[in-house]
């Protein structure tokens, strides 16, 4: 499972839902992950000291700034670009088991207080930010 997390001073996706201040969460999931990657890479997220204290140091978490979260699904973080320009996406979980592994991360950021919107899963989305910094992350779990 991988994670994108860019600070954002809003976010938004169509179709989907929008965000103020917060983070932009752009989430792939790989074959082989399951609940447990899910709830450990959304503590991840909800705990990740990225906005400033008032001294302007990384020290805040969203869950400290009283933040949101925007959800997007999406399989191309998985890619595998070892072989020639083209990339594989062999190594991307198929849709029927990555939905519930996106809903449950979704749901383990809601439980840790991080007010969550969401694209529509599998659907081709656009997604518009304002990336706040920038500041761009990228997790493994």
């Amino acid at each position: 499972m991988r994670a994108v997390v860019q600070r954002v001073a809003r976010a938004r996706v169509t179709p989907g839902g929008g965000i103020e201040r917060g983070l932009c969460v752009l989430l792939g999931i790989a074959l082989g992950d399951g609940e447990e990657q899910a709830k450990r890479l959304a503590g991840k997220v909800a705990r990740l000291r990225i906005f400033p204290d008032d001294a302007g140091r990384f020290d805040r978490s969203v869950v400290d700034v009283a933040g949101a979260a925007l959800v997007v699904s999406q399989f191309t973080l998985i890619a595998d670009t070892a072989k020639g320009n083209r990339p594989s996406f062999a190594d991307a979980a198929a849709p029927e088991e990555a939905e519930p592994l996106y809903e449950r991360f979704c749901s383990e950021l809601r439980a840790l207080g991080v007010p969550v919107e969401t694209g529509v899963f599998g659907a081709r989305m656009e997604v518009e930010l304002v990336n706040d910094g920038p500041v761009t992350i990228v997790l493994d779990a």
